[in-house]
């Protein structure tokens, strides 16, 4: 989609997610040190913070506006911001400073959302299906289509515990992909999985977004912002870089961080468009 048209769509559709000028503070606690319960009891009574503890200002005046049947991918380094984000906007972390405001309820799916580990695929598909509103009708009836869409085969009859991580993810997706969302965040979710599961999670996020939701996808799959979204967001230290149309934020961010892979990509487009070209000529001969 080019950024008229985006343009186009900003201007008719409804804002689902506004984030106004949002600082997002946490802190990390590193080794507290000697001292027990006295240490401790004086630093209660003193109000003084842990020994090794340091705050992270992980996001820096972020702003944005989200619209009703948008796919954005959040992308950049590690530590640029982007999980912290969209813990945020579902609600999970409050901003520093700043606002966010939301239309609908934000759902977060990602790599370390909760399962019940000790229970089965199975058990964890009908929890999963209860958290979201379903009724146990519904569930019934989805059920066979949330183990098919997971392709996790005769593993959804054993413990959570013994998934890998990418089966997990992939479980996790096929019960969220479930229902139509009013805003969907996905952390990652499609890094895992071979190219069938990452093309059927593709047409699904399509799909929610013609039964208009909003979704935001965390990736550092390129490729996945670039076949999922229709806008991406760049993250660099916390603050947003460029905001535009996927494909030409995927590039530039390319270009300053991974030259070569988009080199490659110019290349093979020169190539087919070269061959199709080529096609044409002998068509019309």
């Amino acid at each position: 989609m080019s950024e008229a048209n985006i343009a186009a769509v900003r201007a008719t559709a409804e804002p689902t997610v506004v984030v106004d000028d949002v600082h997002l503070v946490y802190k990390i606690i590193g080794k507290s040190g000697k001292g027990g319960a006295p240490a401790a009891l004086r630093r209660m009574i003193l109000r003084e913070s842990l020994p090794g503890m340091r705050q992270v200002h992980a996001v820096r005046g972020v702003s944005f506006t989200a619209y009703r049947g948008e796919a954005i991918g959040l992308i950049g380094p590690n530590g640029s911001g982007k999980s912290t984000l969209l813990r945020a906007i579902a609600g999970l972390m409050p901003p520093a400073s700043g606002a966010i405001y939301t239309q609908g309820q934000p759902s977060l799916l990602g790599i370390s959302a909760a399962m019940m580990s000790d229970m089965t695929g199975e058990r964890n598909v009908v929890l999963g299906c209860l958290a979201l509103g379903m009724k146990p009708s519904e569930i019934a009836e989805q059920y066979e289509q949330i183990c098919e869409f997971a392709g996790i085969g005769e593993f959804i009859s054993l413990p959570m515990s013994t998934y890998s991580s990418g089966m997990g993810s992939r479980l996790r997706f096929a019960i969220a992909a479930t229902r139509t969302h009013d805003i969907l965040l996905i952390d990652e979710a499609l890094a895992t999985g071979d190219a069938q599961f990452r093309r059927r999670s593709e047409a699904r996020i399509r799909e929610l977004r013609e039964q208009a939701g909003t979704v935001f996808l965390v990736s550092h799959g390129l490729g996945v912002v670039r076949q999922s979204c229709d806008r991406a967001i760049w993250l660099e230290e916390g603050k947003i870089v460029v905001d535009g149309e996927a494909n030409a934020v995927v590039d530039a961010y390319e270009e300053r961080h991974d030259p070569e892979a988009l080199a490659e990509r110019l290349a093979v487009l020169r190539g087919n468009a070269t061959a199709m070209s080529d096609a044409d000529q002998e068509s019309s001969i």
